[in-house]
């Protein structure tokens, strides 16, 4: 069995592969903007229709929705096919984006936000369930760091972007610059993506276990906003629920996901593991630095924004140089040294905000950015290579929804964490300091949990023979 893997840059931008790219980079493109518009165009929203207390549910309706969305995504595309899945869910999308463009009120924003979480959870999925459909192995870490720098651009640009339509026009234009990206990215699914296969026979529909993830998701989400005792049961109960789920689905006759999903004895059920456990542990600083920098060191939102984006300018440059990398052996290493750098970097912002000091503050964000960079592509290539190619389409299609998982439980477990340190009721310097540690203490542990299953990932992986995507 070789150890090299060759692929190029040039491959997935020359004639053959372009119009593919050109998909997935849209697709992605879409999730970022849309997951990224809320703060930006919303209270523009709330100010002309009023119902500024139901604000928070824009964001959290999105992503219950684009959860369940994502994990139908594989049997949808059994059922439907590539093409028909990929085109009725992004006219979905389209729909949702209407509603809330076009709406009179604040409860019909957030019925179009849910619908948009719902189209472009499926749409997400599948653009990663067609990567091993449409792209060889040796091309994957090249996409997978084309996907990384469109998400830095997107997270960027997608906020500025969607604030200058705010500014400049209207709320209802930061919707509506969806539409010729959905137009664009039909027509390009048509010219492209194959029908795919729809298997025969009869189907039910997994109603109950995604009504499970629905509400464990939804018990996520409400539990950042409610007080410490109570947002720890609704977690607690979530968890139950989402393990009752994984539970179900590997006795159903047709399954969501993969039967080895976070199962700790495969190479596929730890990646996901790692894949889950690393945003839990990065939410801390996505969801609190920011709001530090402001109230700490009296940042404006501008140099705070800055600030906070070494992170993801780290993680798109670390991402594209790791991309080059053949041997899987150093593969290996750098999934290994992903985690150690994320709880290291989570360290070090600590102690830059604890001392004051903005350089050690800096690289710790770039050491975050990297422990991603480095290590996500290739996590999802060896969880790609280790499934079986008849479950290759429910596990690269759970990727996306194991990783805003991640960043709804991250969210949620910071903000248990912080009301439960006193955070919210902090009033000077000294108080919001030490309010914090607890909170940076606890996403170095998840951290170095993720470490523990990457371990336990690669030995696995050296274990498990490559799949025929593997060998190609």
């Amino acid at each position: 069995m070789s150890e090299t893997v060759e692929g190029r840059w040039a491959e997935i931008f020359g004639p053959r592969y372009l119009p593919v790219t050109t998909i997935l980079a849209l697709g992605v493109t879409l999730f970022a903007f849309n997951a990224f518009l809320s703060a930006a165009a919303l209270p523009s929203a709330v100010r002309e229709l009023g119902g500024v207390e139901i604000i928070s549910w824009a964001t959290t309706l999105y992503l219950v929705f684009a959860i369940v969305g994502g994990a139908a995504a594989a049997l949808l595309k059994q059922r439907m096919g590539s093409r028909r899945s990929l085109i009725g869910l992004a006219l979905i999308f389209l729909a949702g984006t209407l509603i809330a463009a076009t709406a009179g009120d604040m409860s019909q924003v957030l019925v179009g936000r849910a619908i948009q979480g719902l189209g472009e959870g499926v749409v997400a999925a599948l653009c990663f369930a067609l990567i091993p459909e449409l792209f060889p192995s040796r091309l994957v870490p090249k996409v997978f760091g084309m996907q990384a720098v469109v998400w830095a651009m997107a997270a960027f640009g997608g906020p500025a972007g969607a604030g200058a339509l705010t500014e400049l026009i209207s709320w209802r234009a930061a919707f509506l610059i969806n539409v010729p990206f959905v137009l664009v990215f039909v027509i390009m699914v048509l010219a492209v993506v194959p029908r795919g296969k729809r298997a025969d026979g009869a189907y039910g529909f997994p109603g109950l276990r995604l009504l499970t993830i629905g509400i464990g998701t939804m018990m996520v989400a409400l539990s950042a906003v409610t007080e410490p005792v109570v947002a720890a049961g609704l977690l607690i109960s979530a968890a139950a629920l989402l393990a009752t789920a994984v539970w179900l689905d590997r006795r159903a006759t047709q399954r969501l996901m993969p039967p080895d999903a976070f199962s700790l004895h495969s190479a596929v059920g730890s990646g996901l593991w790692v894949f889950l456990l690393m945003p839990v542990a990065g939410a801390a600083t996505a969801v609190y630095l920011i709001m530090l920098l402001q109230q700490l060191w009296n940042y404006g939102p501008t140099q705070a924004a800055i600030t906070g984006a070494f992170m993801g300018v780290a993680w798109s440059l670390s991402s594209v140089t790791v991309a080059n990398v053949r041997q899987r052996s150093t593969r290996r290493i750098l999934i290994r040294c992903g985690p150690l750098l994320l709880a290291a970097g989570l360290g070090l912002v600590l102690m830059g905000l604890e001392l004051t000091q903005l350089p050690i503050l800096l690289i710790g964000q770039v050491a975050i950015g990297m422990g991603f960079g480095i290590s996500n592509g290739y996590i999802m290539l060896t969880i790609m290579e280790a499934s079986t190619d008849t479950e290759r389409d429910r596990t690269s299609a759970l990727l996306p929804t194991t990783q805003s998982a991640g960043n709804a439980l991250g969210a949620a477990l910071a903000g248990v964490a912080a009301n439960a340190a006193g955070y919210p009721l902090a009033m000077d310097s000294g108080a919001v300091l030490a309010s914090i540690v607890p909170l940076f203490v606890m996403a170095m542990g998840f951290a170095l949990l993720a470490f523990l299953a990457a371990l336990r990932m690669v030995q696995l992986a050296r274990e498990t023979p490559l799949s025929t995507f593997a060998e190609e």
